[in-house]
């Protein structure tokens, strides 16, 4: 019995440990997932423009600010936009995380960008991962049809 009880706990500590975002600073030239090389990145603005407008882009580089982070993981951000509006990010096959000093950051990421709809479940996931109130996450009714970008790798810019 105590061993079954040692095995719990182990595998709960493990789990635990497992879903914090990674610990870190952001520094600038800090990189997660590929290496980015920051030249030649777009706009966000301009590349939700033409997204917008029916192109996809299979392999963009973006420089934007980061608005937030998924406190539970880091495994998405969300990236402003001018009019307070956001674009979300996932890793590419949840393949790495950002830890939450990337908040405030300017980033380059390299990566795709398309239009998508997230599904209603969807949303209340990302609404539970950032904390929000259940009244916030009970509002959620509708998919969205929004900007998605996967991205292969970032790096803090500054």
């Amino acid at each position: 019995m105590k061993k079954i009880l040692f095995g719990l706990l182990l595998i709960g500590a493990t789990t635990g440990a497992w879903a914090q975002p990674p610990a870190g600073d952001a520094k600038p030239g800090d990189f997660y997932g590929e290496k980015v090389n920051p030249e030649g990145a777009l706009a966000l603005v301009d590349v939700v423009s033409k997204v917008m407008g029916g192109s996809d882009f299979a392999d963009v580089k973006i420089v934007a600010t980061v608005k937030d982070v998924c406190a539970k993981k880091g495994c998405w951000l969300k990236l402003e936009l001018p009019q307070g509006e956001e674009v979300m990010v996932k890793m590419k096959d949840y393949g790495f995380f950002l830890p939450l000093a990337a908040k405030g950051k300017k980033v380059v990421i390299d990566g795709e960008a398309k239009m998508k709809t997230t599904s209603v479940a969807e949303l209340k996931h990302y609404a539970e991962d950032a904390k929000k109130s259940q009244a916030e996450i009970d509002a959620i009714k509708e998919p969205l049809k929004e900007v998605r970008i996967t991205a292969k790798g970032i790096v803090i810019a500054q």
